[in-house]
């Protein structure tokens, strides 16, 4: 399959969003929980991670070296410098054509380089969503983002598809809630989580 200009799915915006959030952050805010159940320091260390794997999966350069575990322990001191670097290389790297074609790999997963293009627009929604309830910024995500990434949470919603590890137990919404808390809900988050207020 022959990947044109037209299907390709422009990550500038999400990546931009999650850096608005990033910037931000403050050290007190590090420890606080997220709606993934883990703190923002473990959100963090896993963008610092998955932005340098899905720039190799899109130049199609995966090394053989598994990416540790996500830790708040592990945060580069240099995160405030280094992510938002990474995430505009990330959005930049899946703007060549050649990512979205033939296969590709990240996380020890091959699948179509079309649809790997789809779960690094995906992490970045969720996970910039899971910074920006975790500490009180505002977030709003584009129709074509939104769309894009329901439409792979719904098939990997489908029995037999293995979403166990990517996403935690679905969470219902209402049968009219917007296509965004559809998304949450079925990628394992509440939409109406909030960050916890001071007493």
């Amino acid at each position: 399959m022959t990947t044109t200009r037209s299907s390709m799915l422009d990550l500038t915006p999400a990546a931009r969003r999650v850096t608005a959030v990033v910037r931000h952050i403050t050290d007190e805010q590090l420890d606080d929980p997220t709606p993934s159940d883990c703190d923002v320091a473990t959100v963090l260390d896993h963008l610092m991670g998955l932005t340098r794997a899905f720039v190799e999966t899109a130049h199609k350069t995966v090394t053989e070296n598994a990416a540790p575990q996500a830790s708040g322990a592990n945060l580069d001191p240099g995160w405030r410098t280094i992510l938002p670097a990474r995430l505009a290389e990330l959005a930049e790297a899946w703007r060549d054509p050649a990512a979205w074609q033939g296969l590709a790999d990240a996380g020890g997963v091959r699948m179509p380089a079309e649809m790997m293009g789809v779960v690094a627009l995906d992490e970045l929604v969720l996970h910039g969503w899971d910074l920006a309830r975790a500490t009180r910024r505002p977030y709003a995500v584009d129709a074509v983002s939104i769309a894009a990434c329901l439409r792979f949470v719904e098939a990997m919603a489908q029995p037999g598809q293995g979403r166990d590890g990517l996403f935690g137990p679905p969470v219902a919404v209402s049968d009219d809630a917007p296509p965004f808390h559809r998304l949450l809900g079925l990628a394992g988050r509440d939409p109406a989580w909030a960050a916890r207020t001071e007493e």
